[in-house]
């Protein structure tokens, strides 16, 4: 604890230029003095930065509010000094103020470590004592550890204000802080030294201030007008989670593939000759990235020039109604990749609207529209897919970039050719030969890497290469984080300190792996506007990209018109599209007839949860039609009980069939649903995650006709049985839960 002796006045501090008589013998502490005077001759903006926030201490502690503080190493230490001087006293006695060392509880701190991952150290225990309006402080002489990092999301995340010390500019942290305080030094113990100095300035500005020692001494809390004790709300500040957009800005391309057959060569060079020629056309470069973030059933906004031309138009159509446009004007005709295939093999692509090939950084667009801004601000998540057409170079769209990852996760999908991130980009996911060029151009090596050199490293691992090339990136964006997808690898995670996280991804095979980055940045930036950790979204992103090549990548996504005749012919052969096998057989029929995938699944459904939306939503996406195979009354009880199902099997149909990834269902009475499958024959069976590594007993029924068992993982902790013993222990019966839910249905249905 501090003694109550005067404290010397900030402006005295520079008097550390006066010291003349060092030790000739001492040469390092004559290195740390004079450290210390080139960074105190700086500092002046500090002071008035910790003057601030002494005053803004003062008036949210003394009304209830809380201060939260972290460290590592050594600034764990400041951060307990802090708090002590808080809860205790600076210089003149006061009520105690409410402040907690996250550093110092050992308890909580090795419980989390042994149950959760690193970077769940400090933000688990901001979740559980952070309240809206309430202070976190987080120190770090780097800015750069993960931890902290993690803290400062879950912080804002949960309405409190957050101010980081950090040492020179930037850093990962000071990107997700809502204020800095950065000792520009390049000694870490000069930038610890000046923490302490603010941290004494923060506590002097607090005591100074009238408002911070109005209460009693012993008193708990601060009097109020009319005498009485008053507890008011704490101030919000960072914000809660935006439900929002997802907002995606870039270049938006055209992609149109050209497949066919190839069965000779031509007679006059050897040229495959390519038949029976097919024209397939979807939305690409950010529009694909926009395209497949709807995916995931959100609100998506594609910010992006987009020409008045035919293929601009025709870009238009294949988004419509499922990304709204914000159109900025310029930016040069519409961009078009024509791909050639045949057999799968892609033979030559065909570019047009611009080739490319420039450095990418000059493109001209018009004023921007006025409320970009305020959607950026409105945005669960932002992410920039840039495909070197210059669209991220823009100097007034990388400002409101910029603020806007200021207060929301922003993603960063880069090409060698396009602008740098700005400093607050949450993740930036460059693939392998992208991260490899970036860091060889800023390195000062060639930024075009030969294909032969990509597809042999040297002796070192992929891994290796990969982790280097992410640790150059961050020390020169000073972004949060950087994941390098690896293709069959999975994706490297790096926060530029410590080693790297591997997030390993299932053997696939040979795919096309056209727009995999896409889907991978699409699913990181979904899934950190949905609230996760950077940790936690990266290995998200690994199983969307798989899952999405799995199906078939691109040639999966349908074609706006397609995917609503698809619709239509399922309807068209049955407009009851429950009932039995007869129902099932004719949707089959229709979607074959087609040259389509049928895709069927099977279960009880007896109360939808989350963990039944996601397994549909996924089979649904491996073909052209999803079948439903339900469980009829009878069978549900004999499988689960006397008192299931708690909802009759023509509503729990009715409910199924309202998903828009459902097209069918069909129920049987059967125990098994082998029966039913050996009627509908379809493609690809689905079964849930409990079967993983088993032999499932529908294997041998879809042998017969080729058909492929294949098994999603469960959402944990998602079940059926969990929600009924949930309300048996709460003291409801079954019999109760299912008036509930027929209430509940009724009141819906009204």
């Amino acid at each position: 604890m501090s003694s109550p002796t005067p404290i010397v006045p900030v402006t005295s501090v520079t008097s550390v230029t006066s010291v003349t008589s060092i030790d000739p013998v001492a040469p390092v502490a004559h290195e740390h003095l004079t450290a210390l005077r080139h960074a105190v001759l700086g500092f002046d903006d500090c002071v008035d930065i910790a003057h601030r926030w002494g005053q803004q201490l003062a008036a949210v502690l003394p009304a209830g509010g809380r201060l939260l503080a972290a460290g590592n190493g050594g600034s764990a230490a400041q951060a307990q000094h802090l708090t002590a001087e808080l809860v205790g006293r600076y210089r003149e006695d006061r009520a105690p103020l409410s402040a907690i060392c996250l550093s110092a509880e050992t308890s909580s701190l090795t419980a989390i470590i042994n149950d959760y991952p690193p970077d769940e150290l400090f933000a688990r225990q901001v979740q559980a004592h952070g309240r809206p309006g309430d202070v976190l402080v987080l120190m770090s002489t780097s800015g750069r550890s993960p931890n902290l990092v993690a803290a400062a999301v879950r912080g804002r995340r949960a309405g409190m204000r957050v101010w980081a010390f950090t040492g020179p500019l930037p850093n990962p942290l000071a990107a997700q802080a809502d204020e800095v305080l950065a000792v520009d030094a390049p000694l870490t113990a000069t930038v610890q030294e000046l923490h302490l100095v603010a941290l004494h300035i923060v506590c002097a500005a607090l005591d100074a201030t009238p408002s911070a020692t109005a209460g009693e001494v012993t008193g708990q809390s601060v009097a109020g007008p009319s005498g009485p004790a008053q507890q008011p709300s704490p101030r919000r500040s960072g914000g809660s989670p935006v439900k929002g957009p997802l907002v995606v800005v870039g270049d938006a391309l055209l992609d149109i593939d050209l497949v066919g057959r190839a069965d000779r060569l031509c007679p006059d060079a050897a040229a495959p000759v390519v038949e029976d020629v097919v024209e397939l056309a979807r939305p690409g470069g950010a529009a694909l990235a926009a395209l497949l973030a709807a995916a995931d059933c959100r609100d998506v906004v594609l910010v992006t020039p987009l020409a008045d031309d035919e293929a601009g138009d025709r870009l238009r159509g294949l988004l419509e109604g499922r990304v709204a446009v914000v159109s900025l004007s310029g930016g040069g005709p519409t961009a078009v990749k024509r791909r050639i295939l045949a057999s799968g093999q892609a033979l030559a692509r065909l570019d047009s609207g611009g080739s490319g090939a420039g450095s990418g950084l000059d493109c001209q667009i018009g004023p921007l529209p006025p409320d970009l801004e305020s959607l950026f601000q409105g945005a669960s998540a932002v992410l920039v897919s840039d495909y070197g057409r210059g669209v991220t170079a823009v100097p007034q769209l990388r400002e409101l970039l910029d603020r806007a990852g200021q207060h929301c996760p922003l993603v960063w999908d880069p090409h060698p050719r396009g602008a740098a991130p700005v400093p607050s980009a949450r993740l930036v996911t460059p693939n392998r030969s992208e991260a490899a060029a970036l860091a060889g151009r800023l390195d000062g090596g060639s930024e075009h890497l030969s294909s032969a050199a990509m597809s042999a490293p040297p002796a070192r691992s992929v891994v290796a290469v990969a982790a280097g090339h992410a640790d150059t990136l961050m020390r020169a964006w000073g972004v949060s984080a950087v994941a390098v997808t690896l293709g069959e690898a999975g994706a490297l995670l790096s926060y530029g300190c410590g080693a790297p996280a591997l997030v390993p991804a299932p053997p696939l095979g040979t795919v096309d792996t056209c727009g995999a980055g896409d889907r991978f940045a699409a699913a990181a930036a979904t899934a950190l506007g949905n609230g996760a950790l950077t940790a936690e979204a990266v290995q998200y992103a690994v199983g969307a990209a798989s899952r999405f090549l799995a199906s078939g990548g691109v040639r999966r996504i349908p074609d706006p018109l397609q995917a609503d005749n698809s619709r239509r012919a399922v309807q068209a052969a049955d407009t009851e599209l429950v009932g039995s096998a007869a129902t099932g057989v004719t949707v089959c029929e229709a979607v074959r007839g087609r040259g389509g995938v049928v895709v069927a699944t099977g279960g009880c459904f007896d109360l939808l949860h989350t963990g039944h939306i996601a397994t549909l939503r996924d089979a649904r996406q491996m073909g052209d039609c999803l079948i439903v195979c339900l469980n009829s009354d009878d069978s549900v009880r004999r499988q689960k009980g006397p008192q299931r199902p708690l909802v009759s099997e023509r509503d729990r149909a009715q409910v199924l069939l309202a998903l828009e990834c459902v097209d069918s269902v069909v129920i049987f009475d059967e125990d098994t649903p082998a029966e039913i499958l050996r009627q509908l024959q379809p493609d690809l069976w689905v079964k849930g995650g409990d079967y993983v590594g088993t032999d499932l007993p529908e294997a041998a029924v879809l042998a017969r006709w080729g058909g492929q068992a294949v098994v999603l993982p469960y959402l944990p902790g998602r079940s059926t049985s969990r929600l009924v013993h949930s309300a048996a222990a709460s003291g409801s019966s079954p019999q109760n839960l299912a008036v509930y839910v027929k209430t509940a249905r009724s009141n819906s249905q009204a």
